[in-house]
């Protein structure tokens, strides 16, 4: 008996004997230059398995012959790029950082270098063109809880607020009256509603105006000062302008006194160079008010 004849007809090529619906499975061979490619590929990936790092193992990995390493390469390309950076910032460490806006040349390379170090560092909290945000300070207008000068602007940026640093700016933190049992609840919306009127604001008609002004007086000016006028000294700010860090009505002003407030900023001195933290100082005080 002889074999059942497999071609397909019209093209007189072999096919799998599979068939679907009267419709044969041409068995035809792949291209040549597939399968050379398929087959360099393969010995491609042997050879990089042996001369580049590949493999892991219990508690390291393959070096492969070359001891290739990217993380070694990448930081190679840091350390040149610090070099690099630090060679370009020179010309700012020449001069003393309230002097650099006074030199065209070192202002153009501060505002650039530091605008860049602000979108890196900084406009996560602060907001990419420094409009900030709710307890994060707005560094376009023109209130400054630790002072406005370069200098005093370098040193809140090195040492932070409330940071981890030994010199840290901010270290008496605002009490919480009510948390703390230091006011009472009727107390607290009384002295609210008074540091609404020291900024011209309508306050709560139902608080004790007399009152709150009497407890400002004990509990609050001390800090904030008897008109509201704040103290950089401490990073106490304002209560008698329109500019408000975590909100000026009511609500929010209660709260504030019952839970105190305590923001914190990092501090920057050794976690970046000091040209770029000079060219920070000098942007961010781009930003704000001329006084």
């Amino acid at each position: 008996m002889s074999a059942p004849d497999t071609r397909d007809p019209a093209s007189g090529v072999d096919t799998t004997g599979h068939e679907w619906d009267g419709i044969r499975e041409l068995n035809n061979p792949l291209p040549k230059w597939w399968l050379y490619v398929f087959y360099a590929s393969i010995l491609w990936a042997a050879i990089y398995w042996l001369v580049m790092p590949a493999w892991p193992l219990a508690s390291t990995y393959t070096k492969g012959w070359l001891g290739y390493s990217q993380r070694e390469a990448a930081l190679a390309d840091r350390d040149a790029a610090l070099v690099a950076r630090a060679a370009h910032g020179a010309p700012l460490l020449s001069v003393r950082p309230d002097q650099i806006s006074g030199n065209a040349a070192l202002l153009e390379f501060a505002l650039a270098n530091g605008k860049a170090a602000f979108g890196d560092n900084c406009a996560a909290c602060h907001g990419a063109g420094g409009g900030g945000a709710k307890g994060f300070p707005n560094l376009q207008d023109d209130d400054w809880l630790h002072g406005v000068s370069i200098d005093q602007i370098l040193q809140t940026i090195r040492v932070g607020v409330r940071s981890s640093s030994p010199d840290t700016l901010g270290a008496v933190a605002m009490p919480a009256f009510g948390r703390d049992g230091l006011l009472k609840r009727d107390e607290i919306v009384n002295v609210a509603a008074f540091s609404r009127t020291l900024s011209r604001l309508a306050p709560d008609p139902s608080a004790d105006l007399e009152a709150g002004g009497r407890l400002f007086a004990t509990q609050c000016a001390s800090c904030h000062g008897a008109g509201g006028e704040g103290k950089r000294e401490i990073g106490a700010p304002r209560l008698n302008d329109a500019i408000w860090l975590y909100g000026g009505d009511q609500k929010t002003i209660v709260e504030t006194l019952t839970n105190g407030r305590a923001g914190v900023m990092p501090a920057w001195d050794g976690k970046l160079d000091e040209a770029t933290l000079r060219s920070l100082a000098v942007y961010v005080r781009s930003l704000g008010g001329a006084q």
